[in-house]
């Protein structure tokens, strides 16, 4: 469960990137934003960006450099369908690989160029197959065939033989390693996890192809290691066995086969970056920083790496010289900065690094890096051409005391032209997980709403990532408890800026953020004048009977056991407030949810309808957790946006 940025200065605590690391070098040192330091901008040309050119401006993602480094494969929603294209890496107009009505993702090229391999589903149900297609075009092929099992993250090994995935059962727990034979299309499992709440995937194969490299992780995202798996017998080996619970995972093997490339929060429980030398599993660390640090890619000559470094939701990235551990971090702009290339961002040659950049405003798009030169050149151009004209208010990071001191960092964005007399309407956005974090990426959705008027804030509340493992344990069987409050706390600040009228704030939010609209507005009805929920919970114990099996045991790393625990799971169940809700609600679900399914959101909308309370809902067919298809988004934001409009604006 997933899913989501006035005036930037370097006075208070608003933070434009520019002036980040002289505010703040951990989440210890964030200072308290003064309301009244938020502002609204005046500009003449603001007006409500039109929907339609916000959902037909493109994104790209799930990128793949081919063997000659000569293009690179990506998947894009360009014709109103997540499918595969590829285009040339020194730019140009890109060639559709793929026409569906499904969305592929993952593609990866095969070691002699010849096809491409990546995964597909149905209707969202993310019960994914393994396809194969030639790089040139042509038809697509099921290599695996198998409706009732889920093949993910297609890795191939160095001679082209064979392809790592990995795998699980639609009524399993837990995910496996998996060999995909690519001659007999036969597929065999390498590992057999026997605890429930633990499962595999892979990083890299080994030069000679013997071993397998992969991480084994804990549900809760709080502990995992890495191992050494041998594809021929099975054979485990932890190379990062510890005490207790720490996070150590793998992101790349160096070209020799000598060394790992990891994330760990030993440190204090803040993730760091290190190299992990295999014969002696020693460890040399990268990073020493209170931020959230993940390692990235080696360069195929093993001369460099890169890692990601996030300061409160703006991620950049980095190129580190291995032999003097000297770092650059690239000139992409303030925003979301990424490593954009499975299974590496680096070009075969190495003389090149696929990245992408987006931010609140600007939508995401692929950028080359050259080595040589430090120059970037910028590949795709996913924007209509209005929104190139169209103001929009950049995001802000506030920070704001919760109900029991606790720092909370929040995205926010004020409209232009707004007139600081408490009468504007505002949104809370909270976020999905709860094991995620809100970053300055570009939301369609948050557009829509700010140049229509609406103040909109999007909470990092307790649980969320990115602060260290203790806060993002902070919420442990206590979901909608503190957190909630948190959520809360962002009105109070909302108000305490001047602009926001106390009746006219509402709450949307999905899969989590759906929850907790759920629970904000049963169990703490006076804050919120109206609600949009999108696939959210109701009821963790009706979950445990119609989600994904996995998701059933990431629901138990939250909340305990169902049965000792079973307070646990009332208190935090916004079915125990349903009868307090007393704000007009909107529902909107899709039909294939396999983590949040359509029984959640038709329980909210009878036990509402029964009490005689204000509610609609509108249930999308062939789509999953989230909403896949063009039409279907557009029609969602409409929905919301008319939802909106009607209750805090009074409009018919």
């Amino acid at each position: 469960m997933k899913v989501l940025r006035v005036v930037a200065s370097c006075c208070f605590s608003i933070l434009s990137s520019a002036c980040l690391w002289a505010q703040s070098t951990g989440p210890d040192d964030r200072r308290i934003t003064d309301p009244k330091s938020v502002t609204s901008t005046t500009n003449p040309k603001a007006h409500p960006i039109p929907i339609d050119d916000l959902y037909f401006t493109r994104s790209v993602s799930s990128a793949s450099w081919s063997p000659n480094g000569k293009e690179f494969l990506f998947t894009t929603d360009m014709s109103g369908r997540s499918n595969l294209w590829k285009v040339s890496a020194a730019g140009g107009w890109p060639v559709q690989l793929i026409q569906s009505d499904e969305r592929q993702t993952q593609g990866t090229w095969s070691p002699d160029g010849r096809w491409i391999v990546f995964q597909q589903d149905l209707g969202g149900n993310e019960l994914w197959d393994i396809f194969a297609v030639p790089s040139e075009g042509g038809e697509i092929v099921n290599l695996t065939n198998t409706p009732d099992i889920r093949e993910e993250s297609p890795r191939w090994s160095p001679d082209g033989k064979t392809i790592s995935v990995n795998y699980k059962p639609r009524d399993g727990t837990v995910y496996d390693l998996a060999l995909l034979e690519w001659a007999t299309h036969k597929v065999s499992k390498v590992t057999h996890e026997a605890s429930p709440d633990h499962s595999w995937n892979s990083v890299a194969w080994s030069p000679d192809g013997k071993t397998l490299y992969a991480n084994r992780f804990e549900i809760s995202f709080t502990d995992a290691d890495v191992y050494a798996v041998d594809v021929r017998s099975g054979k485990t080996t932890n190379l990062t066995a510890h005490q207790g619970k720490v996070l150590n995972s793998a992101s790349s093997l160096s070209p020799d086969g000598k060394t790992l490339l990891i994330t760990s929060d030993r440190k204090g429980g803040y993730q760091n970056v290190a190299l992990l030398d295999i014969p002696t599993s020693k460890v040399t660390w990268v990073t020493d920083t209170k931020w959230e640090a993940n390692s990235g890619d080696f360069s195929p000559t093993g001369k460099s790496f890169t890692y990601t470094l996030n300061a409160d939701g703006l991620p950049d990235v980095y190129l580190v010289d291995a032999s003097s551990m000297r770092a650059e971090k690239l000139p992409l702009g303030a925003g979301v900065n990424a490593l954009a290339a499975y299974p590496n961002s680096f070009s075969p040659s190495g003389d090149r690094l696929l990245l992408s950049h987006e931010s609140s405003v600007q939508p995401g798009d692929f950028w080359i890096y050259d080595i040589a030169s430090r120059s970037t050149q910028r590949l795709s151009r996913s924007a209509v051409a209005s929104l190139g004209s169209a103001p929009m208010p950049d995001s802000q990071i506030v920070h704001y005391k919760t109900f029991d001191g606790k720092t909370i960092s929040a995205l926010m964005w004020v409209p232009f032209n707004l007139n600081r007399d408490g009468s504007n309407p505002a949104l809370v956005l909270p976020h999905g997980g709860p094991t995620g974090q809100v970053q300055d990426y570009w939301s369609p959705r948050v557009a829509a709403l700010v140049s229509r008027g609406y103040i909109c804030i999007a909470p990092n509340v307790r649980g969320s990532t990115g602060y260290g493992i203790d806060f993002q344990r902070a919420n442990y069987q206590d979901l909608g408890g503190g957190d909630l409050q948190d959520e809360v706390y962002a009105t109070k600040f909302l108000q305490a800026t001047g602009y926001v009228a106390p009746r006219k704030i509402g709450i949307t939010g999905g899969s989590y953020g759906g929850f907790m609209t759920l629970m904000a507005i049963g169990k703490t009805p006076d804050a919120w004048t109206a609600a949009v929920e999108l696939f959210g919970i109701i009821d963790w114990m009706s979950m445990l009977q119609h989600s994904d099996p996995q998701l059933q045991q990431y629901e138990k790393s939250l909340l305990g056991d169902p049965v000792k625990d079973k307070k646990a799971y009332d208190a935090a169940s916004p079915i125990t407030y349903i009868h307090n809700v007393m704000v007009p609600l909107l529902v909107l679900q899709g039909d294939n949810d396999p983590r949040v399914p359509k029984e959640e959101a038709t329980q909210v909308v009878e036990l509402l309808k029964r009490d005689g309370k204000t509610v609609d809902a509108h249930y999308y067919p062939n789509e999953g957790h989230g909403f896949e298809k063009r039409e279907n988004q557009i029609d969602a934001i409409r929905r919301t946006v008319d939802w909106f409009d009607r209750y805090l604006k009074n409009k018919p």
